[in-house]
Order: structure tokens, then C-alpha cells, then sequence
């Protein structure tokens, strides 16, 4: 169980800002379609060889997918019922972003957007026209972030069809986040939309007609699919595979590096993120993963640099302000951990989690009370999260309101009544209420959830001598000591136990067996069972 510290809550929540209303889908779908045209690709022979979506942008050009013109010669628009030549404009094969130039195209442009502050979770609207078919609209949540080039890559439960390739996804503003790509993975069909940045940049990057056997897009759909399955080992065979193809790829040695850590091997994950923030400094996403390494590695001073760089780069990254507390407080830090998780909050008010994880700073700290009003938070935003009750019950027994407590834990249980966790928080809770014959049924359902919970076992024969049941005390330490028998508190309280039951011998060896652990605590035994 995690515990936490504070500063005014209630003041905090009125500071933090209202975001402006959300559009509904039907809003979304009136205000871009007209902005959404057809794509479609010639061959040589004057045949349609690919059909995808485009969308206007406010130069007037048509930005599509470049996969969607690979196989052309010659390119037209169908916008309502009419049919507009096209040229190739622009293109960066490389990251697959294309845009045509229309002539006298009467449609409107779209309003560009941004991907940089953009969170897991948010609605969003693919629009395009799949199969050449009527403008259709498909709405879903951002599902996954990968910062790449000044924006991110996003992955999204909003359908997408290949005919919708080089189509629209939008923000619940009706702001262009980035343009829409079919990709189909062992049979499991993918939505990806390329970041908005991409096409803002691509009068830089254009290059002449070369499509690479295998863009960095390519490689990154296939990333992005293994990292869905948490499948680093074959992750980590992409990314030397891609490494090879591409040595002085940033992102393919973040990724290298992303593998290496789901695989364990945290000092080789730190060596490829630190070279790939070698190679783009600017690449907050590295900076991110390798503070995360770093934190796997037990390095908390390097993790809270590289947390830092990464909100140096972007400093409204609500996961590296809340990773940073994280660090912060396992490093006993708790003043610079709550001001990282306000600074969280400062940028996602409604994020429970933050909440939760600044309440058990606050527990950590010994501030209590601010505890209890930061998981009270976290609970007005979700009351059906287990943990944040739980966490809320441990604070209250750390304050000494241990009915408020014991009503909390009940709550927690009510949402994971399996939980030997919250059961062996209950227990403790009864225990310092005085309700002993409550803790033991309540240790004993822990332990029947997780009969290998030492510090359950040890707590049930703490319970057990306080009613003086000591043959039942006993046994339960041993139980403990049995799962962890280098536990030098457990020896103790069992010589303690031994001394009370009126077992002066067994106490003895208990001492004897302490003083090879810990000194201290067998002199301590040794004046309990020989007061001076």
C-alpha cells in the first residue's frame, strides 16, 4: 500500500481550468466533411490502380497518403459529383505524407490542430471515404501515443478502412490531428493516424519521387503492433532488424531500447535510449523511456534526470510529471514529488490516477489529512477504483479515524472482494480499532487469497497474543517465517510470543538464532526475556 503528504486541495481544484466544450459527433461530421475529398491513382494505362482519401488543407493542397499515389502516373479528386485533375505536389515517402496540388477545388480547408498535448483516452473522429464510398465518420479514443518528429504518432480505436488512407482524424474541436493509415498486422487490422506536425513540416522534408522499400512508417506500424501485444521479444528482433536497415534511426534505437527493458534487460535499454537522445535530443519520448529504465535499473537520481529532460523538451507530459513524482518520492523526495504531481494536475485535472498517486505522497509525507482529501478527489472523479479506497482506508488509520477506515477498505471490497491486499488492510484496520475477533476473520480471508502473505500470517499472530491465544500466535509466525525466514521482526515477535506463552527455552533459541540478524533486535528480545 502506498502512503503520501499536502497543500491546499480544495484550493488546487478551483485553480485548475475548465477545457472548452466538446463538439458531438454529428458536430465533428458537419463541420469537416465538407474539407474531405477522394483520392484516386492511374496507371499507365489510364486505370485506377489506388483509392484514398485527402483532405484540404489551408495552402488549398490536398495532403494524402503517399502509399495511396505510389502505383500512379496521374491523380483526380472527387469532391461531390465532380472530378478535379491533380499533381503531385509535394511528398516525404519516408514518413508517408503526400499533398496534390487541386486547381480551382471550391472545398473549404480544415483547421490544423496539434498532437503534442494530446492524451490517451481522448475522443477523436476518423473521417473519410472508405472504398471510394460516401464520406463516412467513425469515432473512437486515442488508444496509444508514440512522440515522433515534433509530434505523435497515434493509435486509435476509431475505424479505418484502406479507402480511408490519407483521410482525417479529428479532435472533438473539429482540429485535424493527423491523417489516417490502414494497416493490417497478422490478421489484426490497426488504426494509426500520421501527426498533423508531419504535414506541417513536409515543405522542408519533400523530396523527389523515391519510395523507400521500407519507410520508417513501415517499421513503425510493425513496432507498434508488437508493442500492443507486449511482445518485446520480437520487438527487440524488429528493432535490430530495423537497426541494420537504419543505424542512425533515433527512434528505432528508442525502441530497441523499449524492447531491452520488457525483456529485463534494463542496463542494455539505458545504453540504446541514452544513444538514441544522443542522436535527437529532442526526443522526449526517449528521454521519457529511459527514466523508466533507469527507475527499473534502482537508479533514482539518473531516473528524475532523464524524467526532467523529458519535460525540458515537453513540459506538458502529464506521464513524466507524474513518473517524476513517482521517482521523486521513492527517493524519500516528498516536497519536489507533490510539486511534480500538481504540476500533473495543473495540465489533466480529471485524471484520477494523479490524484491517487498524489494522495499516497501525501501519506508518505505523515500528512494525512491532505491524504484523505486527495483520494476523496480521485474518488469524486471515479468511485469504482478499489485501489483509491483502499489507499483512502489506510489514511484514515494513519489519522486514527478507524471507522471511517474500516467503512473504506468494506468499500473496496465490495469493488475487488478478492483482494488480499484490502483484506489484509481491513484486518489491520479492525486490529487498531480493537475489534481483534473482526482482524483475525479478516487476516484469515487474506490468507486464504494468498496463503504465501508473510506480513498476514505475522500480523494474524500479533492479533492472535492479544487475546492470548498463543498456541495460535505461534503457529502463525511460523507460518510466516516459513515464506520468509530472513524476516528479523517476524523472530522477534515470536521470541516475544514464546516469553509470554510462559515458553522460556524456545525464547532463548529464538535469540540465540536473532543475534546472526539483526543484534539490535536480539538485545532488545534479550531484555524482554531478562528484564533488568
Amino acid at each position: 500500500m502506498q502512503r503520501m503528504q499536502g497543500l491546499g486541495i480544495a484550493a488546487l481544484s478551483l485553480a485548475l481550468t475548465m477545457p472548452a466544450a466538446a463538439e458531438t459527433a454529428s458536430q465533428v461530421f458537419q463541420q469537416v466533411s465538407p474539407s474531405i475529398v477522394v483520392v484516386v491513382a492511374y496507371d499507365a494505362a489510364g486505370k485506377p490502380a489506388e483509392l484514398g482519401s485527402g483532405v484540404i488543407l489551408p495552402n488549398r493542397t490536398v495532403a494524402t497518403n503517399c502509399h495511396v499515389l505510389k502505383d500512379g502516373t496521374q491523380y483526380r479528386v472527387r469532391y461531390g459529383d465532380k472530378v478535379y485533375p491533380a499533381r503531385l505536389d509535394k511528398s516525404d515517402w519516408d514518413r508517408d505524407v503526400c499533398s496534390l496540388s487541386v486547381p480551382d477545388l471550391p472545398a473549404p480547408p480544415v483547421v490544423l490542430g496539434n498532437t503534442k498535448t494530446l492524451q490517451v483516452g481522448a475522443p477523436v473522429y476518423a473521417i473519410g471515404a472508405p472504398e471510394g464510398l460516401q464520406l463516412t465518420l467513425s469515432e473512437g479514443i486515442v488508444s496509444s501515443l508514440r512522440p515522433v518528429g515534433g509530434g505523435s504518432y497515434i493509435q486509435t480505436t476509431a475505424a479505418i478502412s484502406p479507402g480511408s488512407s490519407g483521410g482525417g482524424l479529428f479532435d472533438d474541436q473539429g482540429h485535424l490531428l493527423g491523417l489516417t493509415s490502414f494497416f493490417m498486422s497478422q490478421g489484426q487490422q490497426l488504426n494509426f493516424a500520421l501527426p498533423v506536425e508531419w504535414i506541417e513540416s513536409l515543405p522542408q522534408r519533400s523530396t523527389q519521387r523515391i519510395a523507400p522499400r521500407t519507410s520508417e512508417v513501415d517499421w513503425l506500424n510493425q513496432a507498434a503492433a508488437l508493442e500492443k501485444e507486449k511482445d518485446w521479444g520480437d520487438l527487440l528482433r524488429l528493432s535490430e532488424e530495423w537497426l541494420r536497415a537504419r543505424p542512425e534511426s533515433a527512434l528505432a534505437w528508442a525502441i530497441l531500447g523499449e524492447s531491452y527493458d520488457g525483456t529485463g534487460q534494463h542496463s542494455q535499454a539505458i545504453a540504446a535510449l541514452r544513444h538514441a537522445s544522443q542522436i535527437n535530443p529532442q526526443d522526449a519520448e526517449s528521454w521519457f523511456d529511459l527514466g523508466v529504465a533507469y527507475n527499473h535499473a534502482g537508479q533514482r537520481s539518473q531516473s528524475i534526470d532523464a524524467y526532467r529532460q523529458a519535460l525540458r523538451v515537453n513540459p506538458q507530459n502529464v506521464d513524466a510529471w507524474s513518473n517524476l513524482g513517482g521517482a521523486y518520492d521513492d527517493a524519500g523526495e516528498h516536497s519536489h514529488a507533490l510539486d511534480a504531481y500538481h504540476q500533473a494536475l495543473q495540465i489533466k485535472p480529471q485524471d484520477a490516477k494523479v490524484w491517487h498517486d498524489l494522495g499516497v505522497v501525501y501519506t508518505h509525507a505523515g500528512q494525512y489529512s491532505q491524504a484523505v482529501d486527495t483520494f476523496r478527489q480521485a474518488l469524486q472523479i471515479n468511485p469504482q477504483v478499489a485501489e483509491v479506497w483502499d489507499s483512502l482506508g489506510v489514511a484514515y488509520a494513519d489519522e486514527g479515524q478507524y471507522s471511517q477506515a474500516i467503512d473504506a477498505h468494506r468499500r473496496a471490497l465490495q469493488i475487488k472482494p478478492q483482494d488480499a491486499d484490502i483484506w489484509y488492510n481491513l484486518g489491520t484496520a479492525y486490529g487498531q480499532a480493537g475489534q481483534l475477533s473482526q482482524s483475525v476473520s479478516a487476516l484469515r480471508q487474506a490468507l486464504q487469497f494468498n496463503p504465501r502473505f508473510a506480513e498476514a500470517w505475522a500480523n494474524l499472530g500479533v492479533t492472535y497474543a492479544k487475546t492470548s491465544h498463543f498456541p495460535q500466535a505461534i503457529d502463525a509466525l511460523r507460518q510466516a517465517l516459513r515464506i520468509n525466514p530472513q524476516d528479523a521482526n517476524t523472530w522477534y515477535l515470536l521470541g516475544v510470543i514464546y516469553n509470554a506463552a510462559g515458553q522460556n527455552a524456545q525464547a532463548i533459541a529464538v535469540y540465540q538464532h536473532l543475534k546472526t540478524l539483526s543484534p539490535e533486535l536480539a538485545q532488545k528480545l534479550f531484555d524482554v526475556i531478562v528484564p533488568k
